[in-house]
């Protein structure tokens, strides 16, 4: 690997705005790739690096470009639920799409994690699929349900994607629709919100 690009993948990861702007000045690639197909973007992504983020998309930096685990800068939004990376992200056009290694979008590892401010944001800020369906046969509103623990900010996701038009009726694969799960649960809250849709 080039000297410089290897210089721009290390300021990325720690967030160094100048030395990724010196790096790319100095001819560095927009979109290198350390040892696992990450870019800049990417590791800046992944630790919050709003700044050399910044940078890197005014370079023109991919935000689609997947790693060798399907991660890209705009799907870690989802899993970290930091709003500030999203909103850095969204002038260079993220498909909003792409789905991760478990053929989800960036809204259904945010809705598993609770991430209140970020599904808020996602929904509210761009057109995302509210009902797409990942490999395990999972919605952003299953997934808050089946994995989440029922606490206020799962309530608060449940709410959020329901009143986006999520659809509670959608099942599992195995024909179980989010109030089961909710009842079966003991998750007494969210399986109110869900009857009262029905």
């Amino acid at each position: 690997m080039h000297a410089l690009d290897r210089a721009l993948l290390e300021a990325a990861a720690r967030g160094d705005a100048d030395a990724v702007r010196a790096a790319l000045d100095g001819g560095a690639a927009v979109d290198a790739r350390d040892e696992h197909r990450r870019t800049p973007l990417l590791r800046a992504a992944l630790g919050d690096h709003t700044a050399a983020a910044r940078v890197l998309v005014a370079a023109g930096a991919d935000p689609d470009a997947q790693d060798d685990r399907l991660d890209s800068p705009w799907l870690v939004t989802g899993v970290t639920g930091s709003v500030a990376m999203m909103r850095t992200l969204l002038p260079a056009g993220p498909d909003l799409k792409i789905t991760n290694r478990f053929g989800g979008t960036s809204l259904i590892p945010a809705a598993e994690r609770g991430h209140v401010d970020y599904v808020r944001a996602v929904l509210r800020e761009t057109d995302t699929d509210v009902d797409h369906v990942n490999q395990l046969g999972w919605t952003a509103l299953l997934e808050a349900v089946i994995l989440g623990d029922g606490d206020r900010a799962h309530q608060e996701v449940v709410e959020l994607l329901i009143t986006a038009g999520a659809d509670p009726g959608l099942p599992d694969r195995d024909g179980v629709a989010a109030l089961r799960h909710a009842e079966r649960r003991g998750f007494t809250e969210i399986a109110g919100l869900l009857r009262a849709v029905r």
